[in-house]
């Protein structure tokens, strides 16, 4: 071994810290065979510890992570196959510094030190992949963690990793064939499963299964390998919730002056909430996943891959229970209960001017995604100083998720020939923080009653997103014979990505009360089911819950209507459509697609040498990235002429501008549009360096920096801005002819909140990394402190007032406001007021400039730093059977200076994804084929989205979710096994600003499985 004596610069450097600057942490795209596979071999030979058992696996993953070139954890085969992990998402956050957001009571997007999933890059046998999230953060969920050989999570980078990710770089690798020690390896696994929380949930499904088989072999002299695999996962979804909604408004409910906990623009003012709901969830998840793979070398220095993964996810869910709209700042509001300037309690009445209501809800969702990767890989030695690797892959997402609602509301008599909506609405309730609330409703008898309960609404709003990527890559390893360096690697990389998003939208009836012109449906007994809670949600009151086929088909007799992408015929700029009727342009402005081309390159030296009589081993290199990115649009080409009649100006299309006749699926054609496409490019330079210190036989040190970038998701780049003109509604009155306006002024808003100008989050990051590798027994000891300083982030803004015409977005000066006369009785047809001539009368409105919200890179980045410490050790020193006791636990700690507004009123002290304190702790015990473990995962309180009417940004409280298992096995082909997911039944539960804005109180039951594996 060479060795290597700095000189005073160089040292100085090294002490400083200069030496080890920055560079990005991305997805390793390179071929199977690495830099170390082809290297010359050395003379030292490793020492690898070899025991059976659980603790196989967990050696073997310290090995890996021991013998690596980078700051990372590691997941063996083993692992995945013997936790009780439904996916890799689970199976990941047993790592150190790692943890998920549970949705449906199921992990499923990560955390890594404290970053969203947005930070997160992912790869597959080094491949980036494309999402069905709309975003770059996969679903783990969608991997079976049955098909995955090994798991990796690069928290350091180097260079001849893919650029992308922040947090860090997870890589998920399937099988390769010829590796394997058998001839042929044959596996099957089958395991039923049963919800516990399933049974308070109508209609729900209790019992599921899991099954997967997997085949290796080796053929024609193991030269040709075949790998393949099936897993399939039906599994039920349930869950009982109670949700907040925001508390988006303001009003002064205790009649004190100068509060000065007050909004700024309103310091008398309370925050109130728009309301809340109570659900029953319940629905059937299918996953089924596919892998295989042929390997080829017919000679020792050439093969050739080609692998397929295919992953379908289908989800249908239906949520039922009630919907409670407070009504706003307008709504009657007595005995109001206030904490730290919040209402969390009182009695909301509705009065003439609010909207209060209690909606019984029966939502029906339906959500099909797919993912197939598909590669193939060359390898070649060309010379055994020099190699060479040439992969081809492709990777494509599909989602189509249809969010569809039946809604219900109370009338006076559902019998009547005109029925009438019941505005005598009570609605009592008192917060109880983190705890179920108080509630009472002055119509709860009526919740059953088919004589007063109507179907109101029925609506559906499906999102079909398309995401397609190729990529093409080339690496070279040269092997050299010089003092500090052993090896160079480069390469070059293209990838093309095309993001397509459609939206669409059907709507019927009318939410906040009766239609006249689509009235409601009189629900019949065959239509309906009484429903009640129970457990701890016992005294909610009891709904009907509605069967969504039999009343479509009663209400819609004619047949089921779809939805469709139209501009509305309420639309400005529809010339063939009544001017009536909601406008639903956005259903075209925010579909359209999104390019993005990626070109890459990059050199990296490998470090053999010594500093002193240390040996240091590790990689220096450099990375660059020019990046292109480009969204489809619709943009405004009008322009304003002056009507001589009336003397206001009138918005007209501009064929000079680039207008053109757009027509939707329904036929009605838009000409104040011209389809465009704007692009944005830009490149970057990442460094990094990895240094790994061998301090003695079981201690070494790891220092890493590195500059990294990570792209906005995807679907931010879309150009999908779009302006809206407030609707002003104009009654005159039968008897005095006064005309009474709802507002003044036609306030115009607009909304881009994506943008494909939008650049990458950067950072500059520092590792290091003290490792201590037990000789007396298996396991190590690993503490890891990381630095990340966060020049930027993508974050929504709103300006208002907002003036439009000053930076080019024409807008009229006024609108034309149809008159209609006052109502005699409620639910009257709508009737124009007509002048002495008989033509209809309107009066003209001034508009006036509103809000704007778009999305920026913003200049307030900030650090983000911690500690992580992992402990592992098989205590293989106890005598006779307590020697297969073992323990794997791990804690990380984790701060940031960056606080954040995230919208809704949410303040954050902490960025999205970030727990300060997160944990991890299984202890297990192997003894003559027995097998028991208990896993358990905590976090502490963190921000992310939860799920209602729409994502509102929220804080989730801590939580911990334990997992047992247990199995023997009986010979060496068969085996048994007991599992228990979430024994506990660990709740959700969030808040928004502070505990007592309640946010989501969320059960999902704890799942049993039992079942049995054959190997051959």
């Amino acid at each position: 071994m060479k060795t290597f004596k700095p000189s005073t610069i160089m040292a100085a450097l090294i002490s400083s810290g200069v030496a080890f600057s920055a560079a990005p942490l991305y997805a390793q795209e390179s071929p199977d065979t690495s830099i170390e596979e082809v290297e010359r071999p050395q003379e030292d030979t490793l020492e690898r510890i070899e025991v059976r058992g659980f603790s196989t696996s967990l050696i073997q993953s310290l090995n890996q992570k021991r013998f690596s070139d980078t700051v990372s954890e590691q997941i063996s085969a083993d692992d995945l196959g013997g936790l009780p992990d439904v996916s890799m998402a689970d199976a990941l956050t047993r790592l150190p510094g790692i943890s998920a957001v549970r949705t449906g009571g199921q992990a499923a997007q990560i955390n890594i030190r404290g970053l969203s999933g947005d930070f997160v890059f992912s790869t597959l046998n080094g491949r980036e992949q494309v999402s069905t999230s709309g975003s770059r953060a996969i679903e783990f969920d969608q991997y079976p963690s049955e098909l995955i050989s090994e798991a990796a999570v690069y928290k350091s980078p180097k260079a001849s990793l893919i650029e992308g990710g922040i947090a860090g770089t997870v890589e998920l690798k399937t099988a390769s064939p010829l590796a394997i020690e058998e001839q042929h390896k044959f596996s099957a696994n089958m395991r039923g499963m049963y919800n516990d929380r399933a049974s308070e949930v109508s209609d729900a499904t209790e019992y599921g299964h899991r099954l997967s088989f997997s085949y290796q072999g080796k053929f024609l002299d193991d030269t040709l390998g075949v790998s393949l695999g099936y897993a399939r996962l039906f599994q039920p979804s349930v869950s009982t919730q109670f949700i907040g909604l925001a508390y988006n408004g303001q009003v002064d409910v205790d009649g004190l002056e100068g509060d000065i906990d007050g909004p700024a623009d309103c310091l008398n003012c309370e925050l109130i909430s728009e309301g809340f709901e109570m659900q029953h969830k319940g629905g059937e998840e299918t996953r089924d996943g596919y892998v295989a793979a042929f390997e080829w070398a017919p000679i020792d220095t050439f093969t050739l891959k080609a692998d397929a993964f295919i992953s379908k996810f289908d989800s249908e869910a239906f949520a039922r229970g009630f919907r409670v709209k407070l009504g706003g700042i307008n709504a009657g509001i007595t005995n109001p209960v206030v904490v730290n300037n919040s209402v969390i309690g009182g009695t909301f009445s509705r009065t003439d001017n609010s909207f209060t209501r209690v909606e019984l809800v029966n939502d029906d969702n339906q959500d099909f995604d797919s993912v197939t990767n598909l590669g193939v890989n060359a390898s070649w030695e060309i010379s055994p100083d020099l190699a060479v690797q040439f992969d081809v892959s492709r990777s494509s997402a599909e989602s189509d998720f249809r969010n569809g609602l039946l809604w219900s509301l109370v009338g006076e008599d559902a019998t009547a020939a005109n029925p009438v909506f019941d505005e005598n609405v009570q609605i009592s309730y008192l917060l109880n923080g983190l705890n179920l609330p108080d509630i009472g409703f002055n119509q709860s008898d009526a919740f059953t009653d088919l004589d007063r309960v109507m179907v109101s609404k029925y609506g559906i709003y499906p999102y079909e997103n398309k995401d397609e990527l190729d990529a093409y890559r080339v690496d070279f390893q040269y092997y050299v014979d010089v003092p500090i360096i052993s090896g160079f690697e480069f390469g070059y990389r293209y990838s093309d990505r095309e993001y397509n998003n459609d939206r669409s939208v059907f709507e019927y009836g009318n939410d906040s009360a009766f239609s006249v012109s689509e009235p409601p449906l009189q629900l019949t007994s065959d239509m309906v089911e009484e429903v009640n809670w129970s457990g701890d949600f016992g005294y909610f009151p009891t709904y009907l819950s509605v069967d969504l086929d039999s009343a479509l088909n009663a209400w819609f007799p004619s047949g089921r209507p779809q939805p469709v992408q139209t501009w509305g015929p309420g639309a400005a700029g529809v010339i063939n459509g009544p001017g009536t009727g909601p406008a639903t342009a956005w259903t075209l402005q925010e579909s359209g697609d999104v390019f993005e081309t990626v070109n890459s390159a990059y050199l990296m030296a490998n470090i053999n040498t010594e500093i002193g009589s240390i040996p240091v081993t590790g990689n220096v290199g450099i990375r660059y990235v020019k990046s292109k990115q480009s969204s489809t649009t619709l943009q405004r080409a009008t322009q304003l002429i002056e009507d001589l009649e009336t003397g206001t100006s009138v918005e007209v299309s501009d064929p000079t501008a680039g207008a053109q006749n757009i027509t939707d699926d329904v036929g009605l054609i838009n000409n104040f549009y011209r389809p465009a496409l704007i692009s944005h490019e830009y490149s970057d330079v990442l460094p990094s360096i990895n240094l790994n210190f061998k301090l003695t036989d079981d201690t070494q040190l790891r220092v890493a920096a590195a500059k990294v970038m990570g792209r906005a998701p995807i679907n931010r780049f879309a150009a999908n801005a779009s302006t809206t003109i407030e609707t002003v509604t104009a009654f005159q009155d039968r008897d005095s002819g006064e005309i009474t306006l709802s507002n003044p002024t036609a306030r115009v808003s607009g909304n881009a909140r994506n943008s494909p100008y939008l650049e990458p989050f950067y950072a500059t990051q520092y590792d290091v990394s003290w490792e201590y590798y037990f000789s007396d027994t298996e396991g190590a000891l690993v503490v890891a402190g990381f630095y990340k300083d966060i020049e930027s982030f993508v974050e929504d803004i709103e300006i208002e007032p907002y003036d439009f015409e000053a930076n080019g977005i024409v807008i009229p000066d006024n609108v034309s406001v149809p008159v209609y006369l006052t109502p005699e009785f409620a639910g009257q047809e709508a009737e124009l007021a007509l002048d002495e001539n008989g033509d209809p009368i309107f009066i003209t409105v001034p508009t006036e400039n509103g809000s704007y919200s778009t999305a920026v890179n913003n200049a307030e980045g900030g650090y983000i730093r911690g500690l992580e410490i992992a402990y592992t050790q098989i205590y293989s020193m106890l005598p006779g059977m307590w020697s297969g006791l073992g323990v794997s636990a791990s804690y990380s700690y984790t701060e940031s200076e960056i606080q954040r507004t995230l919208g809704d009123g949410v303040y954050a002290a902490n960025l999205p994804g970030l727990s300060e304190n997160v944990a991890t702790l299984t202890v297990f015990w192997e003894y003559e084929g027995f097998e028991t473990r208990l896993s358990s995962r905590y976090r502490d309180a963190f921000v992310s989205q939860q799920v209602a009417v729409n994502d509102q940004v929220v804080n989730f409280d801590e939580e911990l979710v334990i997992d047992y298992q247990a199995s023997y096995e009986i010979n060496d082909n068969w085996s048994v096994l007991f599992q228990v997911n979430n024994l506990t039944d660990e709740p959700t539960k969030s808040y928004f600003s502070s505990e007592e804005q309640t946010g989501t109180i969320q059960y999902f039951g704890t799942q049993y499985y039992l079942g049995m594996t054959y190997q051959l």
